[in-house]
């Protein structure tokens, strides 16, 4: 993937702006765990569209602290994987499960759902991030632009949290760190900061 090609990523100033835009949508509380799955778990656009409730549950049906993404709900075999979920998840977790059980509802059910249908596609959730973004003006950026942002993010924290670019593959679901190492942002200020504490 080319440099110029990438999504771009977003700041913590953006984020927020686009947090804000989403309780104003129609489906607020659906609309910002979609948005956050991207951002702060690094899902793909298939990964948010494939996702039941059992993934994110525990075994008494509470949320969990995690999220077990299967093999089949990813990109394939080796594309599953353990992801921590974030406090800000959890949170939008609990409200949209407060706002869906019904008699109906089971822990097969799909998390993201539409007006018409109880699941829904990845090419649903591009749409929504395209139009999210036409919308607020963020020229450059896609439906992978947060799961960029959270690669970055984990790459540039991940020293502080005593792990390795490794641990960021295993978040990020690649077979291979040269394809995590294309999803990261550079920083140049901080090359040199680096080169200069060796």
């Amino acid at each position: 993937m080319a440099i110029g090609k990438q999504a771009k990523i977003l700041t913590d100033k953006q984020q927020k702006h686009v947090l804000n835009y989403l309780t104003m949508t129609r489906y607020p509380l659906r609309n910002r765990l979609i948005f956050l799955f991207s951002f702060k778990a690094g899902l793909r656009a298939k990964e948010i569209a494939n996702l039941k409730w059992y993934m994110v549950c525990d075994s008494e049906g509470h949320i969990a602290t995690t999220l077990k993404l299967e093999n089949k709900a990813s990109k394939g075999k080796y594309s599953g994987r353990v992801i921590p979920l974030h406090p800000d998840i959890r949170q939008a977790l609990n409200d949209l499960y407060q706002q869906q059980a019904t008699d109906y509802f089971t822990p097969q059910n799909h998390i993201i759902q539409t007006e018409r249908e109880k699941r829904t596609t990845a090419q649903v959730i591009v749409n929504f991030f395209h139009g999210l973004y036409r919308d607020l003006g963020l020229e450059g950026c896609s439906s992978h632009s947060g799961r960029r942002t959270f690669i970055t993010n984990a790459a540039k924290n991940i020293g502080l949290a005593g792990g390795t670019l490794n641990d960021v593959r295993l978040l990020a679901g690649h077979a291979s760190l040269n394809t995590t190492q294309r999803y990261i942002e550079y920083n140049t200020d901080a090359q040199k900061r680096l080169v200069n504490l060796i």
